[in-house]
């Protein structure tokens, strides 16, 4: 339901603020705050066959100020006004990780925090890499590493993998590309 009404009080490079009065499903209104996101992509490097034993990965360690720190992460960016997901998510591979993909597929979109934000990102997953040269943006502090599935499992229990849309597209390929249900994997 579209709100009462909007007033902008943030207008940012990649996110503005909203104060939107809405009318909630019993008939009374409120005053929220909105996060407004362009929406992003993210991408799963797959160096090896997805159902391989055990496949090589690309992971990122990447700065990240608001974490206070650096985080584990899959290669991932905002999409760019009236950008496909799915080209958004080739321009970060390529872009953080200096490699390109002869297939994608989307494993899912996810909303990152329903409660304060309209972010969506979209998951997908990428095989048939060829190496070219990175070109991460100015602001962008990181380093690519090639890790084995196994390891990948190792540094989620462990707690070393913590960014949300990475445990998630992770833990997708685990369940329905690699685990014992699934069935069709690309």
């Amino acid at each position: 339901m579209p709100p009462l009404s909007t007033d902008r009080r943030y207008q940012g490079r990649r996110i503005s603020v909203d104060l939107d009065t809405i009318q909630y499903p019993d008939g009374s209104s409120g005053v929220l705050e909105i996060v407004r996101h362009p929406g992003a992509a993210a991408v799963v490097p797959f160096l090896d066959e997805v159902t391989a034993p055990d496949p090589r990965i690309l992971l990122i360690r990447q700065y990240r100020h608001a974490a206070d720190g650096y985080l584990w992460e899959i290669p991932a960016g905002t999409l760019e006004p009236d950008e496909i997901p799915a080209d958004c998510a080739e321009r970060e591979l390529l872009e953080e990780a200096g490699v390109e993909a002869e297939d994608f597929w989307l494993l899912t979109s996810l909303l990152t925090t329903p409660g304060f934000t309209d972010e969506i990102i979209h998951l997908y997953i990428a095989t048939g890499l060829t190496e070219v040269a990175a070109a991460p943006e100015p602001d962008e502090y990181l380093e690519v590493h090639e890790i084995r599935w196994s390891q990948v499992g190792r540094m989620i229990r462990e707690g070393q993998i913590r960014d949300a849309k990475t445990l998630v597209a992770l833990m997708y390929v685990q369940c329905f590309l690699r685990g014992t249900a699934a069935t069709g994997a690309p």
